[in-house]
């Protein structure tokens, strides 16, 4: 059994994943059932990368000073897509209107956190880890994904596109991630060799995986089968992308990603977190072309990819959320566009909540040192996220309780 397993290490060592990345289980005692793919709910998270402008995102438009505040980048109220009579949505955002007025977006104004911090690895660092005081070094997803590890049917965690993971999915112990993107072909090789002598390696992790007798059920072999399992969801992974009844062609953009999202869930492959990223968000100049376009894409991919899950019956069991490391300064620079700022607004989509307008937007004329103020801490958002949507417990991923935000609770 020795010799054995040091053939193992010596293969996984040689392993490569083409356009794949694992972060490989470890050891996590649970006894909870598995429950059956396709009845799970889902959280899908987008991030906005490059800080959004959120106050050209739900804009204050009944406010003075916020026209004052931007002479060349404000929008008139019969621009915006009114929510109430104080604050509106860009305009760009029309495909978000139906989803509102059938009370499946919440709009969070003035999320933050305390001591924010300008820099963008600083401030994605925060998001991604649930602390600002940035004294870990995990994910809160993949902490989230520990908690959830034998509710999934496969891999824990899906990132769609990006070169890495990020840090949102860096596993605390029993969490996996997988990431896809589009630059190489998918596949699976378990080392130097053909088919038949892969074959043959995957057959001896198997064996190695069972456990000899009832002492040899110990921490290497805990790992050992954990690894065969991702392996295994892995390999259905790549049936759905390539095989010849695959869910659908992979791009670049928003759109595609959750589209390709979407036929997983449909597929009942049993991930209960998605991760995408829209870029391009640092709008330092002539922000309004590109921030219009943004917006957009944004509001229309996820219309869309609920367009789509209500073909597959899915819709009700999936959530999308979306973040940006930080708003933009309240007043526009000089060269018609923002510089980095602190707190800002996000959204909340899906049938299964209550949604509407979430807190106060930020006074425009109580600032700190000109940015606006955050009420909401991001946090609260999480463990809404975790204790009501994913049933998990949030005091284990962010270390202590935070208030529930109502309006984001499941529905009885």
């Amino acid at each position: 059994m020795f010799h054995r397993r040091q053939f193992l290490k010596q293969s996984l060592k040689s392993s490569s994943l083409v356009a794949l990345s694992t972060v490989v289980p470890q050891f996590v005692a649970r006894t909870a059932q598995a429950a059956a793919p396709g009845k799970d709910t889902i959280l899908v998270v987008v991030e906005m990368t490059g800080g959004n402008d959120g106050l050209n995102t739900v804009i204050p438009y009944a406010d003075d000073l916020y026209h004052k505040a931007r002479p060349t980048l404000a929008y008139t109220k019969e621009r915006v897509i009114k929510l109430d009579d104080h604050v509106g949505l860009h305009p760009g955002m029309s495909s978000f209107k139906p989803m509102w007025e059938a009370g499946q977006l919440a709009v969070v104004q003035g999320v933050g956190y305390p001591n924010p911090d300008r820099s963008h690895f600083e401030a994605m660092d925060i998001w991604h880890s649930g602390d600002p005081k940035r004294l870990t070094t995990t994910g809160w997803l993949g902490r989230t994904a520990s908690e959830t590890e034998n509710k999934s049917g496969g891999v824990p965690i899906i990132q769609i596109g990006g070169s890495k993971l990020p840090l949102a999915l860096a596993g605390a112990p029993g969490a996996g991630a997988v990431s896809i993107n589009q630059k190489n072909s998918f596949r699976l090789e378990f080392g130097p060799g053909g088919e038949e002598r892969n074959g043959t390696r995957r057959k001896l992790m198997e064996d190695l995986a069972k456990p000899a007798s009832a002492s040899d059920d110990d921490l290497l072999s805990f790992v050992q089968r954990r690894q065969v399992q991702t392996l295994t969801a892995v390999q259905h992974l790549h049936e759905l992308l390539e095989g010849p009844n695959a869910v659908r062609s992979f791009g670049a953009g928003l759109n595609q990603k959750l589209q390709l999202v979407a036929g997983l869930i449909a597929k009942g492959f049993g991930t209960r977190i998605f991760y995408v990223s829209i870029e391009g968000f640092d709008t330092h100049s002539n922000q309004s072309p590109d921030h219009q376009k943004l917006l957009a894409e944004l509001a229309d991919s996820i219309r869309w990819f609920y367009e789509n899950l209500k073909q597959s019956k899915d819709a009700d069991r999936v959530r999308v959320m979306t973040f940006s490391e930080f708003g933009r300064r309240t007043q526009e620079n000089n060269s018609r566009g923002t510089d980095h700022g602190a707190a800002s607004c996000l959204f909340v989509a899906g049938p299964s909540m209550k949604g509407g307008v979430v807190g106060k937007h930020p006074s425009l004329s109580d600032l700190e040192a000109g940015d606006l103020k955050y009420h909401t801490d991001f946090r609260r958002i999480y463990a809404t996220m975790l204790d009501t949507w994913l049933e998990c417990d949030s005091k284990a991923v962010l270390g202590a309780k935070w208030n529930h935000i109502p309006e984001l609770a499941k529905k009885a």
